[in-house]
C-alpha cells in the first residue's frame, strides 16, 4: 500500500488535481494507494495546542503512515518553499518511527517556471532528517496550468506524460524491495 499525500490544504488545488492523476497511475500499476488530502483535515488541526499532542482522531493518519509501504508526496511551491500545512502535518507524526526507513518520493509543481524544485529539496531534507529512504528520481512540473488537460484529469505535456508513469513504477519497485527487508 502506497500513501499519496496531496501536500497543501488549499481547496481545489492544482496539487490535488495532480495527486488524483498520480493516484490513478498507481492503481493502473495494480498497487493499492490511499490518499491523504490535507485540505480535508478538520479545521483546527493546525492549532498550536496540537503541537506535540495531536488530537485523538489524528491516530488514523498516524496509522496510515506507519502501515504504508511508501510515501509519495505531491508538493507545490509556495513562496520559495512548501506549504506550512504539510510541515505541520509532518511535525504531528510520531518521531522517529513514522518516517524511519520509510521509502519516500516527491513530485513538485508550481504555477511558475521553477516547478517546485525548492519545495522538494527542502522537504527531502526533512525526510532525510527523519531517516526516510529517499527515492532518487523526482518529477517536476513547471507552469502546471499548461500541463493539465482542459478537464484537469490528464497530463498533456508529452515529456511529463511519459516520465510520470516511469517514475511511479520505479518508486513502486523501490518501495517493494525495501518493505521486504
Amino acid at each position: 500500500m502506497i500513501t499519496l499525500i496531496s501536500g497543501t490544504d488549499r481547496k481545489n488545488s492544482n496539487t490535488l488535481k495532480v495527486s488524483l492523476i498520480v493516484k490513478r497511475l498507481i492503481e493502473e500499476q495494480n498497487e493499492k494507494v490511499q490518499l491523504i488530502d490535507l485540505a480535508l483535515l478538520p479545521e483546527g488541526l493546525f492549532s498550536p495546542k496540537h503541537y506535540g499532542a495531536p488530537p485523538a482522531w489524528f491516530a488514523d493518519y498516524q496509522k496510515m503512515i506507519i502501515d504504508t509501504d511508501g510515501i509519495l508526496t505531491v508538493v507545490p511551491e509556495y513562496n520559495g518553499s512548501f506549504p506550512g500545512a504539510l510541515k505541520y502535518f509532518i511535525d504531528l507524526l510520531k518521531f522517529p518511527e513514522s518516517l524511519f526507513r520509510k521509502p519516500a518520493a516527491f513530485i513538485g509543481l508550481s504555477a511558475g517556471q521553477f516547478a517546485g524544485v525548492r519545495a522538494v529539496e527542502q522537504l527531502e531534507m526533512i525526510f532525510n532528517y527523519r531517516e526516510a529512504n529517499l527515492f532518487g528520481q523526482r518529477v517536476f512540473m513547471p507552469k502546471i496550468l499548461d500541463k493539465l488537460s482542459k478537464d484537469e484529469k490528464e497530463i498533456v505535456d508529452p515529456f511529463i506524460k511519459d516520465l510520470l508513469p516511469k517514475m511511479i513504477s520505479g518508486f513502486l519497485s523501490f518501495s517493494q524491495k525495501l518493505s521486504k527487508k
